[in-house]
């Protein structure tokens, strides 16, 4: 049932308001996941050309995996001569983009102990928005959250996941201090106010999703997964009072 939710996407051509001039980030030395999930395509899907808004952390084979097109194909149809020809905010024009389906880097390693679900307090946005707004506020590495799952705004899809630059090289995240979840925390930001309005059922579904496959790869313990607002010590309501809490541990422990 939540892979059918992946398959059902189509991405129009979309323009994002915000930009940014920083080259997008790429791996460095000694940073590789041990192995990136992805839903598989189904036979039969609608393709059509996209204009897709590179992201932060995203690359041109990242990408081709996100669309399921050839990453030389992808460079060709963009005239870049090298896969590192790549900026935040560019748009790029995918020829024959399969509907967009997350692709999640995962590594070999123990630092991740807990998962802290966010709300992002705003009605808009995705992980460049983001990236930029934590970039004003000080934020010298950018984007704060380690997955970013949209809300269908900002030329993204409702219930995108994005990964974020912190996640792809593996460093600490900057979204909640309180018992040094930065460290030990995977951070998930849903754009939105969820003190004002539901969880949309898509993005639901994608954070179901993804905490599942984090849950499973780190053996994070069910009593690990917290909102930012029950750690210990965090004084905030996020991820807001309308989070449906009740639910959301409902499907994380359906089939297993």
């Amino acid at each position: 049932m939540l892979k059918k939710f992946f398959y059902v996407y189509i991405l129009t051509a979309a323009a994002l308001g915000l930009s940014s001039c920083a080259r997008a980030p790429v791996r460095g030395p000694g940073v590789y996941p041990s192995g990136e999930v992805f839903p598989p395509q189904t036979a039969h899907v609608t393709r059509q050309n996209i204009c897709h808004i590179v992201g932060p952390g995203e690359t041109i084979w990242r990408i081709s995996k996100m669309y399921d097109v050839d990453m030389r194909a992808l460079m060709r149809k963009n005239n870049l001569k090298h896969p590192t020809d790549l900026k935040m905010g560019q748009q790029l024009m995918v020829p024959a983009a399969a509907p967009v389906r997350p692709v999640i880097p995962l590594y070999n390693t123990a630092q991740w102990k807990y998962i802290i679900v966010h709300h992002s307090a705003t009605d808009e946005g995705n992980a460049l928005s983001l990236f930029d707004l934590h970039l004003k506020r000080g934020f010298t590495s950018g984007l704060g959250y380690h997955f970013v799952i949209a809300n269908g705004s900002c030329g993204k899809i409702d219930g995108q996941i994005e990964a974020s630059p912190r996640w792809i090289k593996q460093m600490d995240g900057a979204h909640c201090k309180a018992s040094g979840m930065n460290h030990q925390g995977i951070g998930i930001c849903l754009v939105g106010n969820f003190s004002k309005e539901l969880v949309p059922e898509k993005q639901l579904d994608a954070l179901v999703y993804l905490v599942k496959v984090l849950k499973k790869q780190y053996k994070v313990p069910y009593e690990n997964i917290l909102g930012h607002g029950q750690v210990p010590d965090a004084r905030t309501e996020c991820p807001g009072t309308r989070f449906p809490w009740e639910e959301f541990h409902r499907r994380i422990r359906a089939s297993e």
